[in-house]
């Protein structure tokens, strides 16, 4: 069995902030702190110099993707289609701390982002996204396609459904308000907009990945 990698968690924002060598206390420092802002890093170089900086310089960096594809595997599936825009959620824990976004799928530009919220799941927070998407093409009339990489969402907003099984309380609320919201939205809008899949396999991770892993 490969021994698991050694991460280092820096925390721009939290209760305490700083480079930490555990993801319980790394946790602890964003637990219940709204706006929290952290990410790992393979080397404590790496984490600290990263708190020197930015944290949206850093949101949604990855290292360079090779697929294990064969040719002619990539060949049938394709290159993506840059005329679209992708979202992705990121929750530490599940529940956990949850936010999700939406960017350019070229230009990796950030269209919008909500959270972080102090308790969600990866799930919701994919729906949320693709949601949030829908009304944002349709806003702004676009006739692009939306990739995410989630069947579970996929199948949730084709159905118009939230199937979580997170119960709902009080830390949680922000969360559901806007799950209503989306369902909402929902059963009184109609939307042209092509949802696909994200082929993470032959292309890497989705552009509106969190880069935390």
């Amino acid at each position: 069995m490969s021994k698991k990698k050694k991460k280092y968690y820096t925390v721009w924002k939290g209760h305490n902030t700083g480079v930490f060598d555990k993801w319980d206390d790394c946790k602890a420092q964003i637990k219940d702190f709204q706006g929290a802002q952290y990410k790992s890093f393979l080397t404590f170089e790496a984490a600290k110099k990263a708190l020197k900086g930015n944290y949206k310089d850093y949101i949604g960096k990855y290292k360079s993707f090779k697929s294990e594809l064969t040719e002619a595997q990539l060949k049938k599936i394709g290159k993506p289609n840059y005329n679209s825009i992708s979202v992705d959620a990121a929750s530490s824990g599940n529940p956990g701390v949850m936010e999700y976004r939406g960017v350019d799928t070229k230009t990796k530009k950030q269209l919008f982002i909500q959270g972080p919220f102090a308790q969600g799941t990866n799930n919701i927070g994919e729906f949320l996204a693709l949601v949030h998407g829908l009304a944002f093409l349709k806003q702004h009339n676009s006739e692009r396609i939306m990739y995410t990489d989630s069947r579970t969402a996929m199948s949730w907003v084709r159905k118009k459904i939230c199937n979580s099984k997170l119960e709902r309380n009080k830390k949680n609320k922000p969360v559901f308000d806007l799950v209503d919201r989306a369902l909402e939205w929902l059963k009184t809008n109609d939307y042209s907009t092509t949802i696909v899949k994200w082929e993470t396999k032959a292309w890497g991770e989705i552009p509106a990945d969190f880069g935390r892993k």
